[in-house]
């Protein structure tokens, strides 16, 4: 008697993931409290900050393409860095008379939302 063969699916991995310690989540918090705070007193409504917060997890969209892609993606949205450059960008436009309002509401919903991630635990991906 012969027993058919049936393929296995082919499964991709896990999302890797690497927890964050408690001081890596309270720096998180406090950027993301802080991030909230300036928002509001740059004249945007705080409501902003929860309608827009789920905007830069469309980087997860790149683990439609593999772990290493999406990895990528995903650590080149959440991190300070990037918002960081985006109010320095605008500090630079407002001294030469150019406003950029668009850029520090940009910033501060970033940094927002990379504080909250952190603070929730989520941090960097390891790209295996």
């Amino acid at each position: 008697m012969t027993r058919a063969v049936t393929a296995t699916p082919t499964r991709q991995p896990p999302v890797p993931f690497a927890p964050l310690g408690l001081v890596h989540r309270v720096e998180g918090g406090l950027i993301a409290a802080t991030a909230a705070v300036f928002f509001v007193l740059a004249g945007f409504d705080w409501w902003w900050l929860p309608a827009l917060f789920l905007v830069f997890d469309l980087s997860f969209l790149g683990y439609a393409v593999s772990n290493r892609v999406g990895a990528f993606s995903y650590n080149l949205v959440h991190n300070f860095a990037a918002p960081a450059m985006l109010v320095s960008v605008y500090g630079i436009l407002i001294v030469n008379g150019i406003p950029a309002a668009p850029l520090i509401f940009i910033a501060g919903c970033w940094f927002f939302h990379v504080g909250a991630d952190r603070a929730l635990g989520y941090g960097p991906r390891p790209s295996r």
